[in-house]
């Protein structure tokens, strides 16, 4: 089985790693920090808004299983991807909306499923405001973030 990794930046990273470790053929989950510019940051860190890190998940998953496309499809599902730095009762640039790709082909999909969203007026009046940037240093967070809704016992959260 090869795998490959996608990272998203959908909100609080507790719900987006339940719903994304849900799906049949996503083999690993692991929440992090991603697209800032402090090195090592950590929740604490990130929290101050000053990093430029988003919170988000990384994942592995079987392409045999389970396509980029669909879960581009459960990105844009799960969140509202037309509110700026901000996801429900959470605000701030860590809680932005973003795609960190990592090749070429995920790049073009993900312009392409907005431009499809768009297109289609999915979110009409609204516009996508979606970040779609290159994957960087992955910080994973804290253990205590990690699986954070299933150690609790939870499904999901509010998002």
């Amino acid at each position: 089985m090869s795998t490959e990794k996608a990272t998203f930046g959908a909100g609080c990273f507790w719900g987006v790693e339940a719903a994304f470790a849900a799906i049949p053929g996503v083999t690993a989950t692991a929440v992090g920090y991603e697209g800032g510019t402090l090195e090592r940051p950590t929740y604490k860190d990130v929290c101050t808004d000053k990093t430029g890190h988003a919170e988000v998940v990384e994942l592995d998953f079987d392409p045999e299983q389970v396509t980029y496309a669909q879960l581009l499809d459960a990105f844009f599902a799960l969140h509202d991807p037309t509110t700026l730095n901000r996801q429900g009762p959470d605000w701030g640039t860590q809680y932005r909306s973003a795609i960190f790709y990592h090749s070429p082909v995920q790049e073009q999909q993900a312009l392409a499923k907005i431009e499809q969203l768009t297109a289609a007026g999915v979110f009409k009046p609204r516009r996508i405001v979606t970040r779609v940037e290159p994957a960087q240093t992955f910080w994973r967070a804290e253990e205590y973030h990690q699986r954070y809704l299933e150690k609790r016992g939870l499904a999901s959260c509010h998002i």
